[in-house]
């Protein structure tokens, strides 16, 4: 006997280019209209892009104090976002969102936050895979400072109960490691959301455009498949003051299969009627890990960080 089904209405708001003149209120009206899209589409839940509020602004160089001053925030929700809750708690839609996180103590975070329908935060998650680098390259097109900017998050990634649907969430580049994606269902998530900016230039080293698409969109099936969960991947894209991010926002089923994906670079909505129920045929056979899973023999993946020399037999 198949499961019962079970329906999470899912939505996707990709957002376009936001410019170093934008400012929080602009942006912040720009995600309440598509969170009204998204709830006219019967959205139980909505995806937000990491990093919605400002430009990615890793890509600039500038002193820690300038960089706190314009682009972290020290209270969410604060005044400037406190109309997307308000609309949210009355539409009755949760949403994810990605932002720059300054603690009372001055830690610095690429945070993300779940919110449910009442508006309530119930889940924050601080970006661990932090991509770049954290010293100035003038001869680059632009920089990628992650690692200056952010502090490594302080706690593994978590899964918590939305709206009755066991949800965890990363951030960007954490999409490309496994080991996020299984760390989460093996605490029994169900669906995966995460925000991103991707550029569509490495600047460390001469990737094909083309790969930079392509390996986004594996990474999120193969983990959806070989993890029994949706994903649902916000993108922030576009030219954002002439520097070019790939777009790509997508809804992954268990299966693996895309089941709808952004067809533009500008302020978009995907949305799918997603039936949590479709990944139990997987858990109970494929991906059965309490029946199948080896950890004994796994342990060199925490014993070592990077590659060495092959275990002596």
């Amino acid at each position: 006997m198949s499961a019962p089904h079970r329906k999470l209405g899912l939505a996707v708001a990709q957002m376009g280019p936001v410019n170093l003149a934008d400012d929080r209120g602009s942006v912040v009206k720009r995600l309440i209209e598509m969170l009204r899209e998204a709830h006219g589409r019967s959205a139980d839940f909505v995806v937000f892009p990491e990093l919605a509020l400002t430009t990615f602004f890793p890509r600039y160089w500038m002193s820690m104090q300038e960089a706190e001053e314009r682009y972290f925030e020290a209270a969410m929700p604060n005044s400037a976002v406190q109309p997307l809750f308000d609309e949210a708690r009355k539409l009755g839609v949760g949403f994810y969102l990605g932002y720059a996180e300054l603690t009372p103590d001055g830690q610095r975070f690429n945070t993300s936050i779940l919110v449910d329908k009442s508006a309530s935060i119930i889940g924050k998650y601080r970006k661990i895979h932090l991509p770049g680098h954290d010293d100035h390259k003038p001869d680059a097109p632009f920089q990628h400072l992650e690692k200056k900017y952010f502090d490594v998050g302080n706690e593994t990634f978590g899964v918590w109960n939305v709206q009755d649907v066991k949800m965890g969430m990363c951030l960007c580049n954490d999409r490309r490691w496994p080991e996020t994606w299984r760390v989460m269902a093996l605490q029994s998530a169900e669906v995966v959301v995460l925000g991103y900016n991707t550029p569509s230039q490495n600047i460390h080293w001469p990737e094909p455009v083309h790969l930079r698409m392509h390996h986004h969109l594996i990474a999120l099936q193969a983990s959806a498949y070989q993890n029994c969960v949706w994903a649902a991947a916000a993108a922030k894209c576009g030219y954002e003051d002439g520097h070019h991010m790939i777009g790509g926002s997508v809804i992954v089923a268990p299966t693996g299969e895309i089941v709808a994906q952004a067809s533009t670079e500008d302020d978009e909505v995907i949305s799918f009627n997603a039936d949590l129920a479709l990944a139990e045929a997987f858990r109970k056979n494929v991906f059965d890990f309490a029946r199948h899973r080896r950890p004994e023999h796994y342990q060199l993946i925490v014993d070592r960080v990077g590659p060495g020399e092959p275990l002596k037999r």
